[in-house]
């Protein structure tokens, strides 16, 4: 079996073909950021009574006992958890603090225009614009790929991101499937004949 595996590598070299050395391609997944909506559970090691399960807020804060609000959105789990670990210094020195995400209530990208299956969707990770249009329903006949966008909000400032869907789907450059940050809405305009 292993001569048939070395045989099949050395023929896809031969005709050119680029051999991935890993599972999966292109970016690796970024790290979950949290999103207002989102629900974490909060702990302290060995301080039973401060053990909360709390919303992030629309203002993108989460409340904590001794800690007051903490700023979560767009932020790790282990930052927040950094941070309410500052917070608790004077009151518990050294604590051990946990911060769990129990529900990505927040993750939500939007996905319009000619695809099969328009409209919102809440996820659990971060998934790349080929994902999305694959949850849409994928695209329809007249659809445009040369002309897909991402509308990103960045600090109140509107984004708008090519998606060069041909070199991820039909030339398999991964690297340049983008993953959507929660708010992005995908954009898929008709074709022009």
């Amino acid at each position: 079996m292993r001569g048939l595996k070395l045989l099949v590598v050395l023929l896809a070299l031969g005709m050119g073909w680029s051999i991935p050395s890993t599972p999966a391609l292109g970016q690796a997944a970024p790290e979950y950021r949290l999103n207002p909506g989102d629900v974490v559970r909060i702990s302290v090691w060995r301080e039973e009574e401060l053990l909360r399960e709390a919303r992030i807020q629309p203002d993108g804060t989460v409340s904590y006992p001794l800690a007051g609000s903490v700023p979560a959105a767009n932020r790790t789990p282990g930052e927040v958890a950094d941070t309410i670990t500052e917070q608790l210094e004077e009151f518990i020195p050294d604590a051990v603090v946990t911060v769990e995400l129990l529900e990505a209530q927040g993750y939500r990208v939007y996905v319009i225009g000619e695809v099969n299956e328009p409209g919102e969707y809440q996820l659990s990770q971060p998934i790349t614009v080929l994902q999305a249009l694959s949850i849409a329903g994928g695209l329809t006949p007249f659809a445009g790929t040369g002309g897909i966008r991402i509308l990103r909000t960045q600090a109140d400032e509107q984004m708008s991101i090519a998606f060069d869907y041909d070199a991820v789907a039909s030339d398999g450059e991964m690297q340049k499937n983008i993953f959507l940050e929660a708010g992005d809405t995908v954009i898929v305009p008709g074709s022009f004949f």
